[in-house]
């Protein structure tokens, strides 16, 4: 039986042996009623930390794995405070729970390079209030002071050589008071953070044990796939499903509001039949939207920007004094996520109750959107975080588990919905489009005296669904990077211009930055040739109020070998960039071959993200971000055409092959700052120090992403 259903997916996301067990700060709403119902009788002042008998450490980490590391980060900040013995660590995904609710967030959620700023000091404190109440229980049984001990690995050791091991001392450490405010380390005293560790979801992915969300398997579900609407709001004015019905396996076909699904034993027969759909759609506005038709909107974004973010000193009379002056505008197109692993949900609801098992960043908003969807009150909805295979911002998106969710309550059955990779990327949640109009001011010397920006783009806060844009009209993912520049310059106006074209924007790696970076490195870049100057010269001059961006700047230039001789055909360029509280500069090393094509030898990046948890991870996550960027700025775009999406798969939006990996040399800042991200702040400077690089090869300047080969062809 057919059935349809209307809801709105805005409308979803705005009503949205004995064992010790210590957590701390953040509230055990939920958990601790499950530990006093265990076996053996569990201790949970709070739900991050089981110590068990034999010496086990078990870690519950709240955040979603999508290959950043935090299943390896999360009991390290716990298990250098707690002096415990890492060979003996083990982490477990936590269920949902307000306890594991991200500090910076409020919520249950994974984006933002946050997971380490966030839990910085909650989990160090957890560690080091066990760690106390330990050496407490061992100095009791031994009637020494406190005092007299400490700890390593594992172990309380007395001045005079006695040991016990932690779990022997669990009994008693279970009896006693939580401290209020455990002493931390000093970071010079790390045994574990700051130190190269190997990933402990490594094995389980090597032996294939690992799951992740597309592993999924329920007793008796059914497997959908979907046709999905091609734009926010498109309508199936009509659906022929006789075809679809007549696959062998076919079980149900069902609309709902993103589409048309059709339900079946296999994954096979279900996009078999949903290829044999007949659908007319209506696109309603939607109909007529091109290429030229979001140009034309955010070039009119760009240059009539009225929503004011800075605006300091004089910008006219410096314009009008300048000795010269230097225009120019950037753009960026939409973007798809492409994550390796297609998106996918399993859900079951049975009554009351809704289960999904799912790669999803946004555990705790999920209980409650699917709770509306199902009518279930959102402690009914049991969210399974399983690994993701790759998220990048995309599985932060509900869309995929609202519409499992919708097809399960439909159904009667378990369903596990599949998008196929052209239907993830005709399915929105873009990285908005975006046109910079910038026009600078220089003196005698050269040096910027004036800055005006104008900024056209979508709106993701208010496509977010869960924020709103503040009365001064800024969206502050549409400027971040412009309006927060390190340039010493007098005299700026920078302001927004928000125009929407249609297709649904949603955080994407880096979120603005990812093209905000390449337009003000870009332009910067731009000065300096007017200037005549060294452009890591002009910039380090302009740099002299802001240290961390300077110190990363020096370090990426001097381990480039900046100013020294390459290969013939050979060329350097250079950017920096600010976001998600780390500083990253990036030398690109660049040759064009006849035809135009751009070949990236070697990219040497400095970070200065604070004080670190594991070096292998940053290492590696700069790395992804600098392939996830390079392909970005090598080949991707979503087009429009007659209001439908023009890529489909890997074949017209490529990624970074293997053949096109640069090298990449990562040099780490060693800081006593306080932690910033390391998942996203890779990207943004790599497309401008390439762009810079190409510049300086050709002495032609791309402005627009990706790069147009054609442009750099010879003769």
């Amino acid at each position: 039986m057919d059935a349809t259903i209307t809801t709105s997916r805005r409308g979803f996301l705005k009503g949205s042996g004995a064992v010790l067990t210590i957590g701390f700060v953040l509230p055990a709403v939920g958990w601790s009623a499950r530990l006093e119902a265990a076996t053996p009788p569990v201790f949970a002042p709070n739900a991050w930390l089981r110590l068990a008998g034999d010496g086990t450490v078990t870690v519950m980490c709240g955040s979603a794995e999508m290959g950043q590391g935090v299943l390896t980060a999360i009991p390290m900040l716990l298990a250098e405070e707690l002096d415990a013995d890492w060979k003996r660590v083990r982490v477990q995904q936590a269920p949902v729970d307000q306890a594991y609710a991200n500090p910076m967030f409020g919520m249950q959620a994974t984006g933002g390079s946050t997971t380490v700023r966030a839990h910085w000091d909650p989990l160090r404190q957890a560690g080091a209030a066990a760690r106390e109440m330990l050496v407490a229980a061992a100095a009791a049984q031994w009637k020494v002071p406190a005092s007299e001990c400490r700890t390593e690995a594992g172990q309380v050791i007395h001045a005079s050589g006695r040991k016990l091991a932690y779990g022997t001392l669990v009994p008693a450490a279970s009896r006693l008071p939580v401290p209020a405010e455990p002493k931390l380390k000093d970071p010079k005293d790390f045994r574990i953070l700051g130190k190269r560790t190997h990933r402990l979801d490594t094995p389980g992915k090597i032996d294939g044990s690992a799951k992740f969300g597309i592993d999924a398997q329920v007793p008796g579900m059914w497997v959908a796939v979907m046709a999905r609407a091609p734009q926010p709001g498109a309508k199936p004015v009509r659906v022929d499903d006789r075809q679809a019905r007549a696959v062998k396996g076919v079980r149900q076909v069902l609309t709902i509001p993103h589409g048309v699904a059709v339900l079946a034993d296999g994954y096979w027969a279900a996009k078999t039949g949903r290829d044999a759909l007949v659908i007319d759609w209506d696109l309603g506005a939607a109909k007529d939207l091109s290429n030229e038709k979001v140009r034309d909107m955010l070039a009119s974004g760009a240059a009539n920007a009225d929503a004011i973010a800075v605006d300091t000193g004089n910008v006219k009379d410096a314009a009008a004094t300048g000795a010269a002056t230097v225009e120019a505008t950037y753009e960026a197109p939409y973007l798809a996520h492409a994550c390796m692993e297609p998106m996918n949900c399993t859900a079951w609801v049975t009554g009351d109750t809704v289960e999904i098992w799912a790669g999803t960043q946004s555990q705790g908003p999920s209980q409650g959107i699917l709770g509306q969807v199902a009518s279930v009150t959102p402690a009914r909805v049991k969210v399974n975080t399983l690994l993701l295979g790759g998220g990048f911002g995309r599985r932060f998106a509900p869309d995929f588990t609202i519409d499992a969710t919708l097809l399960s309550k439909l159904s009667g059955r378990p369903v596990k919905l599949i998008y196929t990779r052209e239907d993830d990327m005709a399915a929105g949640y873009y990285r908005p489009a975006s046109v910079a109009r910038f026009e600078a001011a220089l003196d005698a010397k050269g040096m910027p005296t004036m800055l005006r920006c104008g900024v056209g783009s979508p709106s993701i806060m208010a496509a977010s669904g869960f924020m709103q844009i503040p009365a001064s009209g800024v969206d502050s993912f549409a400027l971040e990077g412009i309006a927060d520049h390190p340039y010493d310059i007098p005299n700026q106006r920078i302001a927004y211009g928000r125009r929407e074209p249609g297709p649904q924007v949603w955080f994407w790696r880096s979120v603005g930055h990812s093209q905000n970076a390449f337009f003000i490195e870009g332009f910067v870049d731009e000065l300096a040739a007017a200037a005549k100057a060294d452009p890591y010269e002009y910039r380090r001059a302009l740099l002299g109020k802001q240290p961390r961006h300077r110190g990363v700047l020096e370090l990426a230039a001097s381990k480039a070998g900046w100013g020294q001789p390459l290969p013939a055909g050979v060329y350097r360029g250079i950017a920096v960039a600010h976001s998600f509280g780390s500083y990253v500069a990036e030398v690109a090393e660049v040759s064009i071959a006849a035809d135009g094509t751009p070949k990236v030898h070697r990219v040497v990046a400095a970070v200065d993200c604070g004080m670190t948890v594991n070096p292998q991870t940053i290492e590696r996550q700069i790395e992804s971000a600098i392939v996830y960027g390079l392909s970005a700025a090598l080949y991707g775009r979503i087009d429009f055409k007659d209001g439908r999406v023009q890529q489909g798969n890997f074949n017209d939006y490529p990624v970074l092959r293997m053949n096109e990996m640069p090298k990449v040399e990562v040099h780490i800042v060693a800081s006593r700052e306080k932690p910033g991200g390391i998942g996203e702040p890779g990207t943004p400077p790599i497309a401008p120090a390439v762009a810079n690089a190409i510049f300086a090869a050709t002495g032609k300047r791309l402005r627009s992403l990706p790069f147009d080969t054609a442009a750099l062809r010879k003769g």
